[in-house]
C-alpha cells in the first residue's frame, strides 16, 4: 500500500513536515510505502476553468500537478499538510488540490485522505475544514485521529516539543492505516459501492 504526503509549507523542514514525518515514521511500521512531495514552494497558478482537462484528460498548465496525478492515481491514501495563514490553508496548495481533483477524471471512491494543519496559535479549524472539502466531494473516506488534526510551533522545528500535536499524528497515521487496509479487505469481499449517474442541477431550474 502506499500513501501520498503533499507538503504545503514553502519550508522543506518546517513544522508541516515535523507533522508529516511523525505520519511516516508509523505508516513504515505499517508496511506502507509513503512519498512527500514539497508543493508550498512550487510556482503553482490557480485553474482558469477552461475545461481543457475534460478533453486532454490533464490540466493544461503542464506543471507540478501533472506530475502528482499520476502518482495521486496510484496511491492507496492521501495526506495533505499546510501551514496557516489567516485562518486559511497556504494558497499554492490550495490551487495545487483545486487543479489537482478537478483535473484528474479518476475514480477517487474510498481512497483514504487525511489533512493536517501547523501554526503558532489559531486558525488551525478553519483550515482543516477547507482541506478537508476536498475529499467530501470525491467520495473519498475521511481519517481522523484524537484530535482536530493539528501541531503547534512557530519557528522551524518549535512543533517537535507539542507532545500532543506529535501523538494526534502517530494516531491519525495508525488510524488511517487501519482504514485503507480495511477497505482494501473490504474491496476484495463486496467491491465499491454502486454509483448512480450524477444528477446536475443548478439552483435557478
Amino acid at each position: 500500500m502506499k500513501v501520498l504526503m503533499l507538503n504545503g509549507s514553502p519550508h522543506a523542514n518546517g513544522n508541516t513536515y515535523t507533522a508529516l514525518h511523525e505520519m511516516e515514521k508509523v505508516f513504515a511500521d505499517q508496511k506502507i510505502e509513503t512519498e512527500i512531495i514539497q508543493v508550498g514552494n512550487q510556482a503553482v497558478r490557480s485553474c482558469v476553468a477552461c475545461g481543457s482537462c475534460g478533453e486532454k484528460g490533464a490540466c493544461v498548465f503542464n506543471d507540478l500537478v501533472n506530475v502528482i496525478a499520476p502518482k495521486f492515481e496510484r496511491c492507496d491514501g492521501l495526506v495533505v499538510g499546510s501551514p496557516v495563514y489567516y485562518a486559511s490553508a497556504n494558497a499554492t496548495l490550495v490551487a495545487c488540490l483545486t487543479r489537482l481533483f478537478y483535473s484528474t477524471h479518476f475514480d477517487k471512491t474510498m481512497k483514504v485522505g487525511a489533512s493536517v494543519v501547523a501554526a503558532r496559535r489559531g486558525g488551525l479549524s478553519a483550515a482543516f475544514d477547507e482541506l478537508n472539502k476536498f475529499f467530501t466531494i470525491s467520495g473519498m473516506p475521511v481519517a481522523s485521529g484524537q484530535y482536530w488534526n493539528s501541531i503547534h510551533g512557530r519557528t522551524p522545528g518549535e512543533a517537535s516539543q507539542d507532545a500532543e500535536g506529535l501523538q494526534g499524528m502517530r494516531t491519525l497515521a495508525r488510524n488511517m492505516a487501519f482504514l485503507m487496509k480495511s477497505i482494501a479487505l473490504g474491496k476484495e469481499q463486496y467491491g465499491l459501492p454502486e454509483k448512480e449517474a450524477p444528477q446536475r442541477t443548478n439552483f435557478i431550474r
